[in-house]
């Protein structure tokens, strides 16, 4: 198992915005495509309270690629996604990093 460490930098207000996509549309669309995730966190205390962070689970880069591949083309999430963000994007920044836990971690 490796798991993807995903984060968004919001511009200024946009954060709730994310967030309620998240609960409303991408979700629902990650579950259609079989997309795990591992957890979710805003920033409670700390230097930017703009930023989301999300754990992806994938058992193979090749079943991220294949997956993430179909979800990101996925006419519903293209529309629903340009709907959104009618009145201008969400996000300055989007980074990702492949974690794969050591023999002693207490994630698997």
């Amino acid at each position: 198992m490796i798991y993807e460490l995903r984060v968004y930098d919001c511009l200024p207000g946009k954060l709730p915005l994310l967030l309620k996509r998240f609960a409303n549309t991408t979700l629902p669309l990650w579950d259609k495509h079989g997309i795990v995730q591992a957890g979710f966190w805003t920033v409670e205390v700390g230097p930017n309270n703009n930023q989301l962070y999300y754990l992806l689970a994938w058992e193979s880069l090749a079943e991220r690629e294949r997956i993430w591949g179909a979800f990101i083309t996925d006419p519903q999430w293209l529309a629903d996604r340009a709907a959104s963000e009618v009145d201008g994007p969400f996000l300055a920044n989007i980074s990702n990093q492949f974690l794969k836990p050591t023999k002693f971690s207490a994630v698997k």
